[in-house]
């Protein structure tokens, strides 16, 4: 038992070296989108005090071309420097530096525990965080999403600080927990959060985005906050969404499928009307509503962004408010 509790409490101080460098992080992938955001709106600035001076002759044609040579060479440049955005990459190596700690808390919990380390409330936080940075991590090979970094770090580092107020110590398990599906059943649950995830990191943006440019259309002025500009467009931002929500909608699918399958083995029915299969299946009926209507219908834009947030917040009063607040067969907080 020392021994568990001595891998136990060097989890915890993992978890909290994790959270610190989260935080770290955060920081530097708000540096990269404040200079990269400045640096777009001084070359915007100064294109248009170009065009001005061309407009009204102030300059010869020479002096126009040299100009002209010149902003060309300053884009240039400024491209290449783009290319290599140093505090973007900061952020990334902080993240994957974090994510190590990260789950190495998660990998000594288990140990400590000598099970898989999602039984209870604290162990599901720490669990579903890692995956959803390791999801962020990976997406990263094939999107260039450094642009959410500091939603991502900045969210899991408040989850993660949150959720060790709810650590437990180590228990023995439920007996409806003993089962191969409490390592199927919840792991996939956790994977389709982390894609739901960033499915809601990138609608929020896109309602972001589509304001300033529905703004900047009306005006025909630049409006907004500033790190806007250098973002993808509403529209890429939505057809990203949409697909990592279908990949999490296929997870939860799966998720509420195995979760029938283990009540008919832990309780003999497949489907009670529990809090919590009640809730899960809200959910699947969400994100199933907005693929649908995203797809068939044409809920495109804000509509189609609000009912992606509005799937993310039902999956975190599932894992918040239902688990703490509600009693039923599914609800193991852990929390006396």
């Amino acid at each position: 038992m020392p021994e568990q509790l001595s891998l136990d409490a060097v989890s915890l101080l993992t978890v909290w070296t994790a959270v610190a460098i989260y935080a770290l992080a955060f920081i530097a992938y708000t540096i990269d989108l404040a200079r990269r955001s400045a640096d777009a709106v001084d070359r915007q600035d100064a294109l248009v005090r170009e065009r001005e001076l061309v407009a009204a002759g102030g300059e010869t044609i020479s002096q126009v071309r040299a100009s002209e040579e010149r902003a060309a060479a300053s884009l240039s440049a400024r491209g290449r420097e783009r290319s290599r955005p140093v505090w973007a990459r900061i952020g990334t190596s902080l993240t994957w530096l974090a994510f190590l700690f990260h789950l190495t808390g998660a990998v000594l919990r288990g140990i400590a525990a000598e099970r898989v380390p999602w039984s209870n409330m604290y162990e599901f936080a720490l669990t579903g965080t890692v995956l959803i940075v390791a999801v962020y991590l990976a997406v990263l090979f094939r999107y260039d999403l450094r642009f959410l970094g500091a939603f991502i770090t900045g969210l899991v580092a408040v989850l993660m600080g949150w959720a060790t107020l709810l650590h437990v110590d180590v228990v023995p398990l439920a007996d409806p927990l003993k089962s191969v599906w409490l390592v199927v059943h919840v792991f996939v649950a956790s994977l389709a959060t982390a894609f739901f995830a960033l499915a809601f990191a990138l609608s929020v943006t896109q309602l972001l985005q589509a304001r300033r440019e529905r703004k900047a259309a009306a005006a025909d002025a630049k409006t907004g906050p500033r790190f806007l500009r250098i973002l993808p467009g509403a529209d890429t931002l939505e057809s990203l969404a949409y697909r990592f929500a279908i990949v999490g909608f296929i997870f939860w699918t799966f998720t509420l499928i195995a979760g029938s399958i283990w009540a008919n083995d832990a309780w003999g029915r497949y489907w009670g009307f529990d809090t919590k299969e009640v809730w899960t299946f809200v959910i699947w009926v969400l994100y199933a509503g907005y693929i649908h209507a995203r797809a068939t219908r044409g809920w495109r834009g804000t509509r189609s962004a609000w009912l992606s947030i509005i799937g993310f917040s039902a999956v975190m009063f599932n894992f918040t408010i239902v688990n703490l607040f509600f009693k039923g067969l599914h609800v193991y907080s852990g929390i006396s």
